[in-house]
Order: structure tokens, then sequence, then C-alpha cells
């Protein structure tokens, strides 16, 4: 796949699509409307086989013929049953009614549906959830009455946490409507086609002025028990949000511009995003950095979902035209998706669930932030997302020593130093003492976290995968770097200076050889290296693979084997992963 994701980080002026002949339109057209078919659970026509996916013991899925009367000790097994799926959706479950173990749609009376769904409420009573009906079909059998099936969303918050928090990475060329999609969603007022907006995402008044994003901006939307939308718009602040919602949804607002780019891949490899949300004006079509963005995300292997913005500023025909494109792109070898494009409630609720089950399906929204056509649809498939990782490998993960990625430092008035980032393993707590670094020298500095935030909120203890910004009282904040790490004191950590890595080397205009410096992206450690040793060549070109050995040319960091790897110089640019580390104190006796 490596080789091919190239062709996405061409310059986009040699990457024009060029426009379909008229006698093609039609047979694209008819080719979305197939796959928006095909990737339907429930087929709208009879011809196709009534039956879902056979049942699996693990996962947020239930299968439930019907849950009629049950005895009291059928009802105490049905609630722990419950209890396991939400814990394995990390809050989250999905109960199919209606539907038999081996998948078969055999639907219910009327009657029945009322009875199971009394039931279903008063198990999720029981364990402290709340349920919301998201579809309800009839099943087409050669019956006098009528049978119905049920998919119902069984939403609780976790005892140990404060909500379900999913990460989504916004990309897309610059003035193709990022920003001001994400204050529509987060604010809840429309645009007024003059950037309102997005006016409160900016963080610089040049930003504001140009209308173009320079920074990370990070922004939440939530979504209470019940899947209703919680969001600026009643005046609520970031802590009322934080406190009414059950899920949470934060957006980390890149920038579209090319000049920039260094701050849009720190923000895909130092923020961990779970999702990439790729936005495509729909009357520019795929340009600029869009194919850039599209080939980040891609060699990240990101989950990807696709936005059409702008759609009220352009013909039905124009709006077609950019979608072909958008398909094209996606089908191609580097890539390899099936497009979806979602153009109801229900097409919205099967994306949402295929997307976190298999990467190959690629869900495209087309909507306006002016009129507000189809946001609707955005948010419900916002809200029934499942989150990637199950419980297991979260308790795995917290059971590791503690390690906090810096990315962003602040200093607070009558606060003291402030660092943002996220916890990558173990647990924190007020109070904890770390260690931080590497310093230039390579070393290790003591410290105490003094109190902890999430979505500006105080927050005791900090779980792995969660961000937050930990407040280190009077630390010095000269000693403090992004990229550094706060780890746990009986950690041991291993920084280096030089370090091996297996690369692909997408895009190179010459030759790339021993000497080279680029930018090498880590995590979230962004520095120069230089290129020390080719293994076995003397020089890369474009679409090669090989084995490298880069050195920092500044100060050691910490680093992982195993890590992705992605490093840029001008037009240059390739992806890899991290095989060897050579300790420091071998560079020292050096």
């Amino acid at each position: 796949m490596e080789t091919r994701v190239s062709e996405l980080f061409g310059s986009a002026a040699s990457q024009k699509c060029a426009s379909p002949a008229a006698g093609a339109r039609k047979t694209a057209k008819n080719g979305s409307k197939k796959y928006k078919n095909r990737s339907g659970r429930y087929p709208k026509a009879s011809n196709n086989p009534p039956y879902l996916p056979p049942e699996v013991e693990e996962g947020n899925i239930e299968y439930k013929l019907k849950l009629v009367n049950p005895t009291q000790y059928r009802f105490e097994h049905l609630a722990t049953q419950m209890k396991w799926r939400l814990q394995e959706g990390r809050g989250e479950a999905v109960y199919q009614i209606g539907v038999e173990d081996n998948g078969l749609l055999v639907g219910l009376t009327e009657d029945d549906m009322k009875a199971s769904l009394r039931t279903l409420r008063r198990m999720a009573e029981k364990v402290g959830a709340e349920i919301t009906v998201l579809r309800e079909r009839d099943v087409d059998y050669d019956t006098e009455e009528p049978h119905r099936i049920a998919e119902v969303l069984v939403r609780k918050v976790p005892d140990d946490q404060q909500f379900l928090d999913l990460r989504v990475a916004v990309l897309g060329n610059v003035d193709s409507g990022k920003s001001t999609l994400l204050g529509v969603l987060t604010q809840g007022e429309l645009d007024n086609g003059r950037g309102r907006a997005r006016l409160n995402l900016f963080r610089h008044l040049h930003e504001i002025q140009t209308g173009r994003t320079s920074s990370i901006s990070i922004e939440i939307l939530g979504f209470d028990s019940k899947g209703e939308v919680v969001n600026y718009s009643e005046s609520r602040t970031a802590e009322e949000i934080c406190e009414s919602a059950s899920k949470m949804i934060t957006f980390i607002d890149l920038a579209g511009h090319h000049k920039y780019l260094k701050t849009t891949i720190f923000g895909l490899t130092s923020y961990c995003p779970d999702f990439a949300m790729l936005v495509v004006s729909a009357n520019t079509g795929i340009a600029g950095t869009t194919r850039e963005h599209l080939g980040l995300a891609l060699a990240l292997k990101l989950p990807i979902f696709m936005v059409v913005s702008k759609v009220d500023l352009c013909t039905k025909a124009t709006v077609e035209r950019t979608l072909r494109q958008l398909e094209r792109v996606l089908k191609q070898p580097g890539c390899n998706k099936v497009p979806m494009l979602v153009s109801c409630t229900d097409d919205a609720v099967t994306a949402a669930q295929n997307f976190a089950q298999s990467p190959s399906i690629t869900p495209i929204f087309t909507l306006s932030s002016v009129s507000g056509e189809s946001l609707d649809l955005l948010k419900v498939f916002f809200n029934i997302l499942p989150p990637l990782s199950n419980s297991k490998e979260q308790e795995e993960l917290m059971q590791q020593l503690t390690e906090f990625q810096i990315d962003e430092i602040y200093t607070v008035p009558d606060v003291g130093t402030v660092v943002g980032g996220t916890l990558y393993s173990g647990i924190c707590r007020e109070g904890e003492q770390l260690v931080v670094g590497p310093t230039a020298d390579g070393q290790f500095v003591e410290l105490s976290v003094c109190s902890i935030q999430r979505n500006r909120s105080g927050c005791r203890v900090l779980r792995a995968g969660q961000a937050a910004t930990l407040a280190l009282g009077d630390f010095d904040r000269s000693l403090i770097r992004k990229g550094m790490v706060m780890v746990s004191p009986e950690m041991n950590p291993s920084i280096c200076w030089r370090f091996e890595a297996e690369i692909v080397l997408l895009f190179h205009a010459k030759t790339f050889h021993k000497g080279f410096q680029v930018t090498v992206h880590v995590g979230n450690v962004r520095q120069t290296a230089t290129v020390e040793a080719l293994q076995g060549k003397d020089e890369l070109r474009t679409g090669e693979k090989a084995v490298v050995l880069f050195r920092f040319i500044k100060h050691p960091e910490y680093l992982k084997v195993g890590a992705k790897l992605l490093f840029r110089e001008g037009v240059t640019k390739g992806i890899g992963q991290v095989t060897k580390l050579q300790p420091a104190a071998l560079d020292q006796q050096h």
C-alpha cells in the first residue's frame, strides 16, 4: 500500500482530475447509488437476504428475538448481560430486537415489540442506563400481521469516568469550511455565509483578519444519554457541557494552508485522534492540500470520513461532479476505500456502525453550514459512532506505568506553569510525583502535579488515552518544551540521539542520500534529524523502501520501538516505523 500512497502526495497541480464526459455522469451517478444500497444493513427492497452477520460474544452488539414478560431469574441474567455489553462498548451498546442469534431477521408483532421495549427499558434502569430507539423496520414476510425489528442504543457513563470521549481531527484544504462547520456544530447557530460561526474558534488576531486557521484549536460537542446534542447554544459553559454530556466528541481543528503543514502534521501525530474528518468544498472539489491530508491520514492508519461542504453555493451537477471526483480518489489502489454516500438518517446509523467495524468503508456527507442542510445526519453519525478500543485494551494500558506526552505549554496567572497533552499509559492523580524530560543534556527533572483539568473542568484522576491539562505550580517553564514526556520515576526511560527506522519514501524530487536533513515527527516529537546511513543502498528514490539511521541535531528525545514516523523537507515526504534505538549513553562514549 505504502508505495501507492505516494500518488496522494504529489503536487496538486499535476493531479487535477479531468471532467468526465456527459455520458459517463449517469453511470457514476448510478454507481454511487449502488454503493449506498449495498452498504446498508437493512435493504430497502426485499431482494436481499433478510439477515445480519451472526452475533459475536465480544463487542457491544446484542441480538434479542423478544423480551416479553421474562421471569425474575431471566431478568437478572438479562441485566447482567447488558452490563457486559456496556462494558465492552465503554458505556454504549446496541440491541437488535426481533433478530435471532444467527442474524435472521424474524421481526415481532406490534404488541410484542412494545412489551420487549418496556422490558429493555427496565433492564436499562436496573443498570443505570438509558435507551434510545435508533430505527424500526418492517420485515417483508407473507403474514397478515406486520412484523418489525428495532435497533436500540443503550448508553451509560461508566462509574469510573465522566463521559466517553472520542477525538476527531478535522482536515481539508484552505477555505473548505472546516472552522465554520465546527463553529456551527459546537455553537448551535448557522453561519451567515461570511464566516461569523468560525470567529469563536480562532486563537490569534491574524486568523480573524485572514479567515485562515494557523494553529491547533480544540472544540467540544456533547451528547446526553438520550442522544440529544449538548453544546454552547444555551449559553452553557464547558463545565456544564461536561456535566450533562455522557458522550463527548473532541474536534481538533487543524490548518489547511500549505504554509502551516508542520502544525497539521504535529496535530495528527501528537494529539492521538481516533478518527479523521476530511472536509472538501463542493465548489472547488479536490484541490490544494486535500490529497496531502488524505495521504497523511492513510499513512497514520486513521479511519477517515468525508464531508462535502458549501452545497448551498453550487448546482446539483457541481456537487455530483465533486462526489464522483472523491469516489475516484477513494477507489485508487493507494486508498482502496468503499465510498458510502449518506443521504438519510438510516444511512447515518448504518455508516456509524460499519465505519468502526470495517476500515475500508468511507462515509461521505453533503451539507451546508449556512442553510443547515444535512447537518442533522452528521450529528446522528457522531452520536452513534462507537469507540475504536474496547474496555480490555483500555485496562491493559491503565495497568502500565504513567506516561504523559506534552503538546502545549502555558503560563497561567495565579496558577503557574501548565502543560497540555495526552496520557499515553497508566493513571495520573493530583499530587503525583513524576519526572519530566529529556532536557538538552539528556536528564529528567522531578516535579509534582498540582491539579488536573479535562475540557476546562476539574478532574481528580486521569486515565490512559485521555487528554488533559496539568498544573505544575511554580515549576520553571524554561525547562519544558513540546515533545517532552512526564513519566513515572520507576520507568527508567530510555532516550536516544540516534535511531533506526524502516521507511518508505513517498515523494522526492531527486534522490534521498546520506547527509540529507529532514524534519521528523514521531508522536509528540518534532525535530530536525540528519540521515547518517542507508542500509545496503547509497540513495533512495520515490517509492523505495530502506532501513535508515537518523540522528537528531539539537537534543536527545524519548522514543519507543514500533512508533509511527513521518518525515518531511520541502516536497520530500516519507513514512515509516522506528525499529531500533541507540541509547544516548553510547553516543556520549563516542
